[in-house]
């Protein structure tokens, strides 16, 4: 096996270590695709055998041992996105029919919602800001 075959083998092994890549998204094997893209230049520019194998493994295993740390890090810090009614929680809304215990109806998210208040005692007029603190099915628990 000369050097130019060494090197389109190391660039064969990095595209099938790119193929699982992708269908598995586990970044690892994108790793070790840089390593042996790695090992072909080191191929490509004459470095032996052994040489070629300590460059994918070196390579490799720098890159695992730096890179998954940070995504591990950064995947865990990663802010969590409310959807649905999780995020109406918390939000401002306008009273458009009086709310009391029994009901009423409020302008939430560009959209008009039923709503109660928190405190079965309390009532809010037209045109008054609340704060959702809960969603109960389609009805939104104001105070």
């Amino acid at each position: 096996m000369n050097d130019i075959d060494a090197w389109v083998w190391w660039l064969v092994a990095a595209a099938a270590l790119g193929i699982p890549l992708v269908v598995t998204a586990m970044p690892e094997f994108g790793m070790l695709a840089v390593g042996a893209v790695a090992a072909a230049i080191a191929s490509g520019i004459g470095a032996g055998v052994v040489v070629q194998v300590l460059v994918f493994v070196i390579v490799s295993v720098a890159l695992i041992a730096v890179v998954r740390p940070i995504a591990a890090r950064h995947r865990k810090d990663r802010p969590q996105l409310l959807s649905g009614v999780e995020a109406l929680k918390g939000r401002q809304a306008v009273v458009l029919e009086r709310v009391d215990g029994s009901g009423g109806r409020v302008k939430l998210a560009g959209e008009i919602w039923s709503a109660r208040s928190l405190d079965t005692a309390r009532a809010y007029d037209v045109g008054q800001e609340v704060d959702v603190v809960d969603i109960e099915g389609a009805t939104a628990i104001i105070m």
